[in-house]
């Protein structure tokens, strides 16, 4: 199917350690169609973390092919993965890595500087992004005039900004109390239903929910992969 906008086929991750290979990845096929909304889960060890860095093409695999909208970016030199990740892949961390000292709009619009686009245009872009976020009444509070939530969601605009094809967010309620999970995730719900892909990767059941599709990693294999049955909440 040609809309699979990732498609890995038996992606291997292995580390080194002196010379013996500690594999971590053992052969990951999977495809993920655009506008869906996964969720990746599984327990410590299992892999995730290092499928979601290959996923954002923060890192390379030592075996398979990675294909992302199109690119084989599974041999990328490091410079042509730097150039997909800020154009194709928006992150959302739960470190929530903002700079104190900028605004909430000067933090979305960060990326744009970096793609080249000229200030009149980051300003709109940046206010946009917010807006999707519900956020653009505070686009002039700094990090410490907004609490934990709207911080994540200042992240979550950043993400946005660039439109990329992909948001990928890692334990992005981590931080958060239980409230304001479900506030940033309905945002992330809202963010799916305007058309974009989401990957989540959490720990959590009640996160995971949220996605409409479930893949749990197991020892650097998938164990599952599951539609679910979703109900949207809306307060």
């Amino acid at each position: 199917m040609s809309d699979a906008i990732i498609r890995l086929e038996d992606i291997q991750k292995s580390y080194f350690m002196g010379n013996q290979a500690i594999p971590v990845l053992k052969g990951i096929t999977l495809d993920i169609f655009k506008n869906e909304y996964v969720a990746l889960m599984g327990p410590s060890g299992s892999g995730k973390s290092t499928l979601m860095n290959i996923l954002g093409c923060l890192d390379s695999p030592t075996g398979g092919r990675y294909i992302l909208n199109g690119k084989d970016v599974s041999k990328m030199p490091d410079d042509d993965l730097a150039e997909v990740r800020n154009t194709e892949i928006g992150f959302v961390f739960q470190q929530f890595n903002l700079l104190p000292r900028l605004t909430a709009a000067e933090n979305v619009a960060l990326p744009l500087i970096y793609a080249g686009v000229s200030k009149k245009e980051r300003h709109e872009r940046a206010m946009e992004a917010l807006k999707k976020v519900g956020l653009e009444e505070r686009s002039h509070h700094k990090s410490n005039e907004l609490s934990g939530g709207q911080i994540q969601r200042v992240a979550i605009a950043r993400a946005l900004v660039n439109n990329p094809s992909l948001l990928l967010a890692d334990e992005p309620t981590g931080n958060l109390d239980s409230r304001t999970s479900v506030e940033v995730m309905e945002i992330f719900g809202k963010i799916q239903e305007a058309g974009n892909t989401v990957v989540l990767v959490t720990h959590e059941e009640d996160i995971a929910h949220y996605a409409h599709r479930v893949v749990r990693l197991r020892d650097g294999l998938i164990e599952s992969d599951k539609q679910q049955a979703f109900t949207t909440i809306h307060h």
